[in-house]
């Protein structure tokens, strides 16, 4: 693993924030200076493809990386906040369902976050 892969693999690793390839460019950039974007772009495609890091595509917002551990996410509909939430494993329940073996599923739950919703709310109660 080269020097940059091994440190955006610790960036992700250690963080709980879903991080774009530009944040990680942005961090990466405070240990290694002269580091280009494309080279975090390859790096993340690398790493994703190794399944050391996973890939999380939500239309219309750009691809975040996040850790392999075990865990699902909740999706704010308005605002595109990611929150990790940790779920009891389905793979057994959905192999079962499908037929094949599963060798890993996404699952991503739809909502209004709690700031989405207060900010309804005063807009709500400021209409009145």
């Amino acid at each position: 693993m080269t020097k940059y892969a091994q440190k955006i693999y610790e960036l992700i690793s250690d963080s709980r924030d879903h991080m774009t390839a530009e944040q990680v460019f942005e961090a990466l950039k405070q240990t290694y200076p002269k580091v280009v974007l494309a080279t975090v772009y390859n790096n993340l495609n690398k790493l994703w493809e190794a399944g050391l890091i996973r890939k999380i595509s939500l239309e219309g917002t750009s691809d975040r990386y996040d850790r392999t551990e075990r865990h699902d996410h909740l999706v704010c509909r308005k605002c595109g906040k990611l929150l990790d939430i940790y779920l009891t494993d389905l793979t057994e329940q959905l192999q079962k369902q499908v037929g094949v073996p599963i060798l890993a599923y996404d699952l991503k739950l739809l909502c209004i976050c709690e700031d989405c919703q207060k900010q309804a709310e005063k807009e709500r109660k400021s209409l009145c």
